[in-house]
């Protein structure tokens, strides 16, 4: 299979990461990315779409020029905003709905049931503006404004990589009092995933796209150390999150570890997360590539890559069915497992029909997506 392939698994496997993970009774998010890494599926759908964007960038500026690449990503920054908008109104209804037929749910706040009823159009307005992004939906406006800087920063990232290196994490430096000042519905000010934080993230999956033919021969004749440092990295990651199950001694060592690399804090993306996506990036780009490989030839493998392919339409199905599974698994009260693995499958496999089916329509002209 082509490297593309895995890279869509990879993806997919993201979306069914964040769509389980927001479903609180459900089983099978006890086995997802979080449980065994310090960091998350939205640390994986960020890095990887950064690396797209690199991906895509160069090819495109090659084929057709600059201002064509500019534009395809402005006008992607403008999808993703409309997703954004239009998924933000989908998962008031859809809980509005939900409520109206008497089947409680906890992923989302009650609110926005009363406030799509009630008060529509400064519901939507308030999600056009970015004012508010409702949970599960507020990683995009993340990426509305990572692609919206994409025209003018990527050319500056590939003029002069080593300065936008420096002042991309001399920006992450300061990035939460930066954060605040953006107006928001939230008390602390900004947005709940620090733009000014995760673009450093994004951007270094934006250089790994776009220079990974001149720094991968590089890099690659120190493979035996640099697998080494992020096995070291990663295991340790899996450490900060396991061995608090181990009992009280392996709670004591695992309070060790994370006091040693300081507050670790998803939403600026601290250091420590960081390190450890990235190391995880090394071990799959590298030694793990072939299994990846063979991976994503399987049935799963190609059913991940399908989810992974349908882009944002994916992503707000995901959304709305992590509600929808929750519902599933609080009315009525007390769902056993077989209930919840039954509810959890149920997602995955509705995530995999609407992907397929958006991925069979009719394409335009262009063969764009």
């Amino acid at each position: 299979m082509s490297r593309n392939a895995t890279l869509d698994m990879l993806r997919g496997y993201a979306l069914v990461s964040i769509m389980l993970n927001h479903m609180p009774l459900g089983f099978l998010r006890q086995f997802t990315l979080v449980n065994f890494a310090i960091f998350d599926a939205a640390e994986l759908f960020v890095l990887l779409s950064g690396f797209l964007v690199g991906l895509v960038w160069i090819k495109v500026e090659a084929h057709e020029g600059l201002r064509a690449a500019q534009w395809r990503f402005l006008r992607r920054a403008g999808q993703v905003w409309l997703a954004l908008v239009i998924g933000g109104v989908l998962l008031a209804l859809l809980s509005r709905g939900l409520f109206a037929l008497g089947l409680d749910h906890t992923a989302i706040w009650s609110e926005y049931a009363r406030w799509i009823e009630k008060y529509p159009l400064p519901y939507i307005g308030t999600l056009a503006l970015m004012w508010m992004q409702p949970n599960l939906l507020d990683v995009l406006a993340l990426y509305v404004i990572l692609l919206a800087s994409a025209p003018v920063l990527v050319p500056l990232l590939l003029r002069w990589p080593v300065a936008f290196a420096a002042g991309s994490v001399a920006l992450w430096l300061v990035s939460v009092p930066l954060n605040a000042m953006l107006p928001n519905q939230r008390v602390e000010g900004g947005l709940l995933f620090n733009p000014f934080g995760w673009q450093l993230l994004f951007f270094t999956g934006v250089a790994m796209g776009a220079f990974r033919h001149r720094f991968m021969p590089v890099l690659r004749r120190h493979r035996g150390l640099l697998t080494v440092l992020a096995l070291a990295v990663t295991l340790y990651s899996l450490g900060m999150a396991t061995l608090w199950r181990l009992g009280p001694e392996g709670k004591r060592l695992a309070d060790i570890m994370w006091h040693a690399v300081g507050v670790v804090d998803k939403w600026p993306l601290d250091g420590m997360r960081y390190a450890a996506i990235v190391a995880a990036s090394w071990l799959v780009a590298v030694p793990f590539a072939r299994p990846l490989g063979l991976f994503s030839a399987s049935a799963l493998g190609r059913g991940l890559a399908t989810i992974g392919r349908g882009g944002l339409f994916s992503f707000v199905c995901c959304v709305l069915l992590s509600v929808l599974g929750d519902a599933m698994d609080v009315n009525p009260p007390g769902a056993g497992v077989a209930r919840r693995l039954g509810v959890d499958i149920w997602v995955i496999a509705a995530l995999w029909v609407l992907s397929e089916a958006w991925m069979r329509r009719p394409k335009p002209a262009d063969g764009r997506r």
